[in-house]
C-alpha cells in the first residue's frame, strides 16, 4: 500500500523501512531461491522480473502492507551504510477480510539465519501489529504458520496469540490475537520506544 512508503519506523533492534525496488535484486531475490524460506512462506520461485512485479503489487495493492527489516545495530552503526547490507527479512499485513476490515493477517520472515533467535522478528511484529493498530484500524490479528515452524508458532504464542483452527489440507495452524483494551495498552506499552521517521527520498519507481 502506499500509505506506508513515505515512513521509517526504528526499534531498538529492527528498522522497518517500505519495500522498494532497490531491494529486489540485491537480498530479496537471493532470499528466495532458499528451498527452505519458500517452504516456511509457502512460497513459490520467482524470476527476478517476476520478483519486481511483486514488488509492484506489495507497493500498490491498498490490502497489503510491507515492510523491509533491517538490523538496527547495522543500521545506526555508520552513517551511509545500505539498506542493502542492513536487510534480514520482512514483515507483512494482508487486510483480505472482506467481512471484517478490522481484521490482519500478519506475517513476519527472518530470511538471514545469523539473524534468528535473537528478538529481530518479535520486535518486527510488535511494531507492525502497533502499526496496524494506529494507523490502519485493526482489532483483530491472524498468523497463519505451517505445522513444522515451531519457532514461528512460539513467537507469535509469546505474544498472546491462541491457536483457533489447524488446516490438515494446508498443513497450517491459525493463531489469533483479538485486541482488548487491555492488550492494546499492552501492545503501545511495548512499542513506546519506537520512533517514526520520514523515509529517504528518491526512491526508485517501477510501477
Amino acid at each position: 500500500m502506499r500509505l506506508n512508503q513515505n515512513i521509517l519506523l526504528l526499534g531498538k533492534k529492527v528498522v522497518l523501512v517500505p519495500y522498494t525496488p532497490e531491494h529486489v535484486p540485491s537480498r530479496y531475490h537471493e532470499w528466495m531461491k532458499s528451498e527452505e524460506l519458500r517452504r516456511l512462506t509457502a512460497s513459490e520461485p520467482l524470476t527476478l522480473e517476476q520478483e519486481y512485479v511483486m514488488q509492484c503489487s506489495w507497493q500498490e495493492d491498498a490490502d497489503k502492507c510491507t515492510f523491509i527489516v533491517l538490523d538496527a545495530e547495522k543500521w545506526q552503526a555508520q552513517l551511509g551504510t545500505s539498506e542493502e547490507s542492513c536487510m534480514v527479512g520482512d514483515v507483512n499485513l494482508f487486510l483480505t477480510d472482506l467481512g471484517d476490515p478490522t481484521l490482519g493477517e500478519i506475517e513476519v520472515m527472518i530470511a538471514e539465519p545469523s539473524c534468528r533467535g535473537q528478538g529481530l522478528g518479535t520486535e518486527a511484529v510488535l511494531v507492525m501489529m502497533s502499526y496496524g493498530v494506529t494507523k490502519l484500524g485493526l482489532t483483530k490479528f491472524e498468523a497463519k504458520i505451517g505445522q513444522g515452524n515451531e519457532p514461528s508458532m512460539q513467537l507469535f504464542r509469546k505474544l498472546h496469540f491462541e491457536q483457533v483452527a489447524v488446516s490438515s489440507v494446508f498443513q497450517e495452524v491459525t493463531l489469533r490475537l483479538t485486541m482488548s483494551e487491555r492488550e492494546r495498552q499492552w501492545l503501545l506499552e511495548q512499542t513506546s520506544h519506537v520512533e517514526e521517521k520520514p523515509y529517504r527520498a528518491g526512491a526508485s519507481e517501477r510501477c
